[in-house]
């Protein structure tokens, strides 16, 4: 699994965008990470089996620094998930590419999906705790938006069953949306 989380900026970064009316940076937005490089290592992935990516430490809001991500290359498993908010994101140049399998946006009930960001967020220490109650309440208002949107950039809405069941179809070679490179195919979970 490539989690696309750890191609987000730096802390400092100067072009973090901001959410509206607040000094809170925006990590819910695209311009928050670094999409080129998140799809450079899709590439190499797809076409070598390994690359390197970041460590990031959301806590900090910075790089901490880089791992090496090896997926075994199985003729019986030829894809990997890259999972993350941003992964609609770059669905449609990953399927440029011919990198993509299927972009697949979860979706569920807005207050679930609160309750368990939430206790992700505190169980690993990821921000404060008002920042986190502020990002939640924020998300969860806006998660029909944010689904509609993901669609709109190529993502399949769904739910868990329906997600196994395109990720099972995907590995099987019976959901392509497009033809792997090399060999191996790239899944963007959203």
């Amino acid at each position: 699994m490539l989690r696309l989380d750890d191609f987000y900026k730096e802390g400092a970064d100067p072009t973090l965008p901001l959410v509206e009316g607040s000094r809170d940076i925006d990590w819910d937005s695209p311009r928050s990470w670094d999409a080129e490089a998140a799809v450079a290592a899709i590439a190499e992935l797809c076409a070598s089996g390994r690359t390197e990516v970041p460590v990031y430490d959301i806590a900090t809001s910075s790089r901490t620094g880089t791992e090496s991500l090896d997926i075994a290359r199985s003729p019986r498993t030829p894809l990997f998930i890259a999972e993350g908010i941003f992964a609609a994101d770059i669905a449609a140049r990953c399927q440029e590419l011919g990198l993509l399998a299927d972009a697949i946006c979860l979706r569920g009930r807005p207050s679930t999906t609160f309750r368990r960001r939430l206790a992700r967020d505190l169980r690993e220490g990821r921000k404060s705790v008002p920042f986190l109650l502020r990002r939640g309440w924020r998300l969860m208002r806006a998660e029909r938006g944010i689904v509609a949107r993901h669609t709109a950039l190529g993502a399949h809405a769904c739910g868990r069953d329906e997600a196994l069941g395109r990720l099972a179809a995907a590995a099987a070679g019976r959901h392509r949306t497009t033809t792997p490179a090399q060999g191996m195919t790239g899944l963007a979970g959203v």
